[in-house]
């Protein structure tokens, strides 16, 4: 067992690097007056929700003066994860990396790197990004953008503002370099590349895929990829480079178009190019690119990384991901039409409670939540339409959950809509990993779509990029007893109600079942 001590002091980009196992971690805060809760993104903490993160979902949170212990289990993750503040949108600046290594007397699935850089791509403010989330949801409005991009917490020099703190990386020609790539923008899905390189995709969300050789990459907030670099083009400064990808049209402020930068620099004596060579990306709303690494990304399946996809299941749920509206009174807020920006899961829009859902769970308190979330939307209309009736942009409001037996094998469609214009939306679920078995845009076809699944080798992952207007499916074993979050790990759709939560129910068996809660658990 390890232990470690995170005090929340000013921002920290703390990596716990391990080889399996669990350890426990203390978080302390003491200077600032706000309160935080810590999530580990991608572990799943199997039978142990009581430090998974979110708040008034399986915790309340760690108050100004406390401190609260808190065990982190792994079970098959392997390759690079994260964690971040999981309270109000702190975790722009409150997170880092969780980098699990093969365990010992074992190798990775690829020729071993010489090397490996952690690259954490973000977003940056020049005011409070909790004063910009309280704006946001007092006015009804959407999000400014933000005001710069950020490779390892430095927009890059082309910012005269971080000319002299641009993050580099040295390499030695013909060396090969594993670089751990993670999303932890607050609502910016990214483009990135390295000048007159190729990367090669061997991993995402902590699982090892077979190797896809790219120009460029998509990462969605809340996802990771680890990619091989070949240092192998002439000695010289070249450019890593992350841009935006948007539906939103240009006039509107609410995405970032900056280009965030970082320096490959080659080990050696020449006279570097200036300004450095910088990478082709695709155009900032390039739906089609978003797609390739989507397309062709593959589970690794060997005898050390098998395929568990189940190939049928019991329970079926059908999920519509929508932004709504919430109508004002004389079209008085900032939203659309003077509207109030909203968003929901099958037109539910989450009320989060005051008592975490968990202890409510865990000793029976009624009315905190409720067990009816629908497995189908209320509605079923043309969701990818161009014009859909207003009625359709109201959601209800609610805590609701959705109770999975033990073992059941679960399939949930996630179906993007039109309303108040489509977007993307990547779907993070806490406590399990599963297997994206298929994607594509409109709607969803019963009958066509699941003979196209793939059922041999899908991407392991737990944060889900749904297309705009268009449709994702995964499979996984509800094998994990607790409650566990589901949300948009797109900051704003989240705080304007895209969540909801599982119950999974206890198994017959000691093993089979949670775990008691810690003694020190944060009161509420």
């Amino acid at each position: 067992m390890m232990w470690l001590i995170m005090k929340v002091f000013l921002l920290q980009i703390l990596v716990f690097q391990l080889f399996g196992g669990d350890i426990r971690c203390q978080a302390s805060i003491r200077r600032h007056t706000f309160v935080l809760l810590f999530c580990r993104h991608g572990v799943n903490m199997p039978r142990y929700p009581w430090t998974d993160g979110p708040e008034y979902i399986t915790q309340c949170p760690i108050q100004p003066g406390s401190k609260f212990s808190q065990k982190i289990i792994l079970s098959s993750e392997e390759g690079t994860l994260w964690w971040h503040a999981h309270s109000d949108w702190t975790r722009a600046t409150v997170h880092g990396a969780i980098i699990v290594y093969p365990k010992n007397g074992t190798k990775y699935p690829f020729h071993k790197p010489n090397a490996e850089f952690l690259i954490i791509l973000g977003q940056w403010w020049k005011s409070d990004v909790n004063v910009v989330r309280d704006d946001v949801l007092a006015s009804g409005a959407d999000v400014n953008a933000s005001n710069s991009l950020l490779i390892n917490g430095q927009p890059g020099d082309l910012l005269p503002c971080s000319k002299s703190g641009t993050f580099k990386i040295t390499v030695d020609h013909g060396n090969t370099y594993l670089l751990r790539i993670i999303n932890a923008a607050l609502h910016e899905p990214l483009f990135f590349s390295i000048a007159k390189h190729k990367m090669t995709v061997v991993g995402t969300d902590g699982s090892y895929t077979k190797p896809l050789t790219q120009d460029y990459i998509t990462i969605f907030p809340g996802q990771t990829f680890d990619v091989l670099l070949e240092a192998n083009q002439r000695p010289d400064h070249y450019y890593m480079a992350a841009i935006t990808y948007s539906e939103a049209p240009t006039g509107l402020n609410i995405y970032d178009n900056t280009t965030t930068t970082a320096i490959v620099q080659y080990r050696g004596y020449y006279t570097p190019s200036s300004p450095p060579f910088l990478p082709h990306l695709p155009a900032y709303n390039d739906t089609n690119a978003t797609l390739q690494v989507m397309a062709n990304l593959r589970s690794l399946v060997d005898a050390e990384h098998p395929c568990n996809v189940p190939l049928s299941t019991s329970t079926n749920l059908f999920y519509t991901v929508s932004l709504n509206s919430y109508p004002c009174i004389n079209d008085s807020c900032s939203g659309v039409n003077g509207t109030r920006s909203a968003s929901s899961i099958n037109n539910i829009s989450f009320h989060t409670p005051t008592i975490d859902i968990l202890e409510a769970y865990y000793y029976n308190i009624s009315g905190v939540y409720g067990d009816k979330f629908p497995s189908v939307p209320p509605q079923v209309f043309d969701f990818t339409g161009d014009y859909l009736p207003l009625l359709y942009q109201l959601p209800s409001t609610g805590t609701e959950v959705r109770v999975l037996e033990y073992n059941s094998t679960v399939e949930i469609v996630f179906q993007g809509t039109n309303l108040v214009g489509g977007t993307t939306h990547p779907i993070h679920l806490h406590g399990h990993s599963f297997y994206v078995v298929g994607w594509g845009l409109g709607n969803f076809d019963e009958n066509k779509d699941p003979l196209r699944y793939n059922l041999v080798d899908p991407p392991h992952q737990n944060t889900i990029y749904v297309p705009r207007n268009g449709w994702a499916t995964i499979r996984f074993k509800a094998s994990n007893p607790g409650v566990w979050f589901m949300h948009c790990h797109i900051e704003r759709h989240q705080s304007w109600g895209m969540e909801t939560a599982f119950i999974v129910k206890n198994g017959k068996h000691p093993e089979a079942q949670m775990l008691p809660p810690p003694s020190d658990m944060p009161p509420c």
